[in-house]
């Protein structure tokens, strides 16, 4: 009986743990969703200029939001890595010219563990504008 109420409480552990998991994903949409609320959706580009950025906001396993000097979101799914996106990280950049690409990887360091807990492979940046009045 013992054995059975081990097995029982490790399973709901389990269940606790993947199911924030899998909200997370859900809430991450949701909040890129907010993030990027009242913008308009433009040609996807290449590449942005690291002089230009203002700011960045990890959405949880979904994207990485580049906010630039003009005002313009530049809204970035990675390729490779996205599930690896938390609030928590900062990222790293290593990049060898003026301009972040869509060919660029991002490290991620978790500041709390004081380590780097993954790596995503950046996509297009899609730019985000607010309508002109």
């Amino acid at each position: 009986m013992n054995r059975i109420s081990i097995s029982l409480l490790g399973a709901a552990l389990l269940a606790a743990v993947a199911t924030p998991a899998a909200a997370a994903a859900r809430d991450g949409e949701a909040d890129l969703a907010k993030a990027i609320a009242g913008r308009t959706a433009g040609k996807p580009v290449d590449c942005i200029l690291l002089r230009d950025i203002r700011s960045s906001r990890i959405i949880d396993g979904t994207a990485i939001v580049y906010e630039m000097n003009n005002g313009v979101f530049y809204v970035n799914r990675p390729k490779s890595g996205a599930e690896s996106l938390n609030w928590t990280n900062v990222l790293v950049t290593d990049t060898h010219s003026s301009q972040l690409c869509s060919i660029d990887t991002v490290k991620l360091y978790d500041t709390g563990v004081r380590m780097t807990t993954g790596w995503v492979g950046l996509g297009d940046f899609v730019p985000y504008t607010k309508p002109r009045s």
